[in-house]
């Protein structure tokens, strides 16, 4: 059974799935899909190719897939894809993939986007991801699974976050954070490990293993990437989640944020 608002607007096309409610002055467009027991609360925008899966939450203000604010769109076909169980609050916007990516934005499972949060075209968001108030990512940017970013925070195009990363409050962050780091000042550098977050998802023995590997490659003693290569190789008795940090410091295109220490008082 829907639930559907009088005051409503719902174009022809649209794909409106059971136990799916629609709060007063909705506006969903031909393209949309939403799928079983998700709710729009009042004054919800949903435009263009948007897939909504299947319970999520979208609260009153947002707006949810209008084009990308990127001069290079030229009116292209494109999406925006969420997924299931996802909370989006107050006055969020997100915006679907341009030609210059993969004509996609990708929002995964259970996630909590807080009030404001801007998430650019072409994105890439994994699962459990809480994106704090104002939070804004610009266009083409990943970020792992289990990933928190601070309020007020701003993220640079390309960046990539990985898995268990946080990215403190107030933050500016223009280059990639490894897995399971914390990042934070303006611009932002490596600050440790979210240990929090480690705790929640790892046995103490593998947090010492990931601990003494942060240590290694951020001694500042010898090259980053030099140091993610010798350890992926002697990565025995072997962890996915050493193989993990090490593979994406070797894959980065930003560069890791780190402090310089030949600077330091």
């Amino acid at each position: 059974m829907k639930i559907i608002a009088p005051t409503a607007i719902i174009e022809e096309g649209a794909q409106i799935g059971d136990n799916v409610i629609i709060g007063h002055f909705c506006v969903i467009g031909a393209e949309v899909s939403i799928g079983v027991g998700t709710k729009l609360y009042n004054n919800v925008t949903v435009l263009g190719k948007t897939t909504l899966g299947e319970n999520n939450n979208i609260f009153p203000g947002a707006v949810l897939g209008t084009q990308p604010q990127d001069l290079k769109y030229k009116g292209e076909k494109s999406e925006l894809i969420i997924g299931n169980n996802n909370t989006i609050r107050e006055y969020a916007m997100l915006n679907p993939g341009t030609a210059g990516d993969k004509n996609k934005t990708l929002i995964g499972d259970n996630n909590l986007l807080m009030a404001y949060t801007h998430i650019a075209h072409d994105c890439c968001i994994g699962d459990h991801c809480i994106l704090s108030n104002n939070a804004t990512l610009a266009g083409h940017i990943h970020l792992g699974n289990y990933v928190t970013i601070g309020g007020l925070t701003g993220i640079h195009q390309f960046v990539k976050v990985g898995d268990g990363a946080m990215i403190a409050g107030a933050s500016a962050l223009g280059q990639d954070v490894p897995p399971f780091c914390i990042a934070e000042g303006n611009r932002a550098v490596l600050k440790g490990l979210n240990r929090y977050r480690l705790r929640l998802m790892f046995e103490s023995e593998e947090i010492d293993r990931i601990s003494t590997l942060y240590k290694k490659l951020f001694s500042g003693q010898r090259i980053i990437k030099e140091v993610a290569e010798e350890e992926l190789h002697n990565n025995k008795p072997f962890s996915p989640n050493i193989a993990k940090m090490c593979q994406f410091i070797l894959e980065s295109s930003r560069g890791i944020p780190v402090i310089n220490r030949q600077h330091k008082k």
